[in-house]
């Protein structure tokens, strides 16, 4: 299940060495305090909670405001939990640019080094990606991907994207615990400052409104591939629904032959395998849904996914000054947490002094 989204202005960067080095350290203390006091799993609910993910960003001192919270948080989470994994069978895996697309192989080379199933953590991993980036198309292209595991092959996902046209970043968090369809309304709390109130923007074929969208592109993409180009051909002749930017012009139906003999050859048996389909990317999936909803009459969802807003503002007034209440109550918010962890009198004040010293 998608846990939620959080929409952050986009800001480019890195932070200071001598930032990020305390961060790992008190990323890790924290981390040894939730995965002594609690569990794995309990840990993996948290970080998909996108209030409480923020929280710790906040605490953890970087860039309250802004997209450079998700990748530093996870990049200091990353390199405070190495030690830990062995004895806490907690793993990251992932990251920004390059390093999210090794992702599958550092999943293959834990499951090696210790001895559990890796195959459906890196279907996991593929997938969300591709449900964020190709079936929920809201403008926002991911660069960052980061998997949380546990041996049990629990896990939860927190990825970004960014739209450099409008300088914002949207995160989707995302939980193993109640997955039970990938494609089929994973959103259980979205958040987003910037909301597409009319649809314009978007294709969301994860909405329950899209099923008969999904099921139809499905059966197109198993014709043979001269049947679909030629309709395709004859889509610039139709009149186009107004209710979304789903552009004739922006699909190349030369390119995408290729694509849909492998389609045909493969014969995908429902949506989530031909999505997960090599090679099957946006303008792929655009295509055929633009195939189901103008030749057959299944129009796909247009509604932006975001339920409710979610930024602290900015500490040099980006987009608007810092929201000092939002920002007072997510920290507060972590502590309650610790607060609620039972442990001892010396523990918890060493976690507090840590955490007041970063306000």
């Amino acid at each position: 299940m998608k846990t939620g989204t959080a929409h952050l202005p986009l800001h480019y960067g890195v932070a200071p060495y001598w930032l990020f080095t305390k961060m790992v350290k008190l990323a890790r203390e924290i981390s040894l305090v939730l995965l002594t006091e609690y569990d794995g799993q309990e840990y993996l609910r948290r970080l998909a909670n996108p209030y409480w993910f923020q929280s710790l960003g906040c605490v953890l001192g970087f860039d309250w405001h802004s997209s450079g919270l998700t990748t530093t948080t996870c990049g200091a989470l990353k390199e405070a939990l190495k030690p830990l994994e062995k004895e806490a069978g907690f793993f990251v895996c992932g990251g920004k640019g390059k390093t999210s697309r090794k992702t599958p192989q550092e999943i293959k080379e834990l499951g090696q080094k210790y001895s559990f199933n890796d195959k459906p953590l890196v279907y996991a991993s593929k997938i969300t990606a591709k449900v964020d980036n190709n079936a929920l198309q809201d403008g926002y292209q991911l660069y960052h991907h980061c998997l949380f595991l546990t041996k049990k092959g629990e896990w939860a996902v927190v990825q970004q994207g960014m739209n450099p046209f409008n300088r914002w970043a949207r995160r989707y968090h995302w939980l193993s615990e109640k997955v039970s369809d990938f494609v089929n309304e994973p959103h259980s709390a979205i958040a987003s400052q910037n909301i597409e109130q009319t649809g314009r923007k978007v294709l969301n074929l994860v909405h329950h409104e899209s099923q008969k969208n999904r099921e139809i592109s499905t059966e197109v993409s198993k014709e043979k591939p001269e049947r679909i180009m030629a309709t395709l051909k004859r889509l610039p002749q139709s009149n186009l629904p107004k209710r979304h930017e789903i552009l004739i012009t922006d699909i190349n139906p030369q390119r995408l032959e290729k694509i849909f003999l492998s389609t045909y050859e493969k014969q995908p048996e429902n949506f989530e395998k031909l999505l997960g389909m090599k090679g099957v990317g946006p303008k792929t999936i655009r295509a055929l849904s633009l195939i189901a909803e103008l030749v057959y009459g299944a129009p796909a969802s247009t509604l932006d996914p975001a339920r409710f807003s979610f930024a602290h503002g900015g500490k040099d007034g980006t987009p608007y000054p810092v929201d000092r209440k939002t920002y007072d109550g997510s920290i507060e918010f972590l502590k309650k947490a610790l607060s609620k962890a039972k442990i001892g009198y010396y523990e918890k004040l060493h976690a507090f002094r840590r955490l007041d010293s970063m306000l």
